[in-house]
């Protein structure tokens, strides 16, 4: 197999990886919270023993790259803590699709570390989203479970966006494996206290799932989508991303069961267009 084709096919694992994560809100039986700091610590685990295994550096090469740390991986711990609690609410589904508007928002984040102006294309994109986003609410109520959980998943997806800008601007240096092993560690260490069932009181099912989430769900997909990119364009990577809301969906379908009807359907085509078409532009400069 070509390099080339080697690196489509880890990346689409990953992607499909990436996708599955979702329907571990529902398979697991524990708070959002608890699910993170599982994941977070088993995630951490692997990744440790990948890049001993690579004889890749550990440490950070600064003070202030271990202060970058800490922010970033506290953004990622609520950044995870929303997403699965965003899911438990709305659905695999529809939360996914709610997370998906980041890379829109990405675009309204990104003037407050560079120079760049929103374009007329953008505004299109984020009234695009808006509409999608109006489609899938079932009603304009916070106390609607689905509503809220549309509300988290968006909240989730903005954190996402502002993790991925900081570390751009602070983090580059450093590899993804390298940069999510201190991200998992933060994450866990600083809401462990906060867990309602301690580790000896997690059931074996609820074990066995967080293992699969933590080593199969988050190390390898971050270790595979690190390794497409030595082969990929960065426009590859981003459009190919956006297949996380289509491969999550049809394994909330497969697994769970999950059904969409079509005004939701229309709503998060809607959605995840925008958010392929900002992937685009935002990825081709970069190619």
């Amino acid at each position: 197999m070509q390099p080339k084709q080697s690196a489509l096919l880890s990346l689409h694992s990953a992607v499909l990886l990436f996708g599955g994560t979702a329907l571990f809100s529902k398979l697991i039986s524990l708070s959002a919270l608890d699910i993170t700091v599982y994941r977070a610590a088993i995630a951490f685990i692997v990744l440790l023993i990948l890049l001993k295994l690579q004889r890749q550096p550990i440490k950070l090469h600064n003070q202030r790259d271990y202060l970058v740390a800490i922010m970033l991986g506290a953004i990622v711990g609520l950044h995870w803590v929303t997403y699965f609690a965003g899911m438990q609410m709305a659905g695999v589904a529809i939360g996914i699709i709610a997370f998906f508007t980041y890379p829109v928002i990405t675009v309204f984040l990104e003037p407050l570390f560079n120079r760049k102006q929103i374009q007329l294309k953008d505004i299109i994109s984020a009234s695009t989203v808006l509409l999608g986003i109006y489609l899938l609410l079932p009603e304009a109520n916070l106390g609607n479970q689905v509503t809220l959980g549309i509300i988290t998943g968006i909240f989730s997806g903005a954190l996402f966006a502002l993790r991925n800008l900081l570390q751009k601007q602070f983090f580059s240096h450093y590899s993804g494996p390298h940069t999510m092993l201190y991200q998992t560690l933060v994450a866990c260490l600083l809401l462990i206290a906060f867990v309602d069932v301690p580790p000896q009181h997690v059931s074996p099912q609820n074990i066995s799932l967080i293992l699969l989430a933590g080593v199969v769900f988050t190390a390898i997909p971050h270790a595979l989508f690190a390794s497409s990119l030595r082969h990929l364009s960065a426009t590859t990577a981003g459009l190919i991303s956006c297949l996380q809301p289509l491969y999550g969906t049809l394994l909330a379908y497969i697994l769970l069961h999950e059904t969409l009807t079509l005004t939701t359907l229309f709503g998060g085509l809607l959605v995840v267009s925008a958010a392929c078409f900002e992937t685009w532009s935002i990825t081709r400069k970069k190619a």
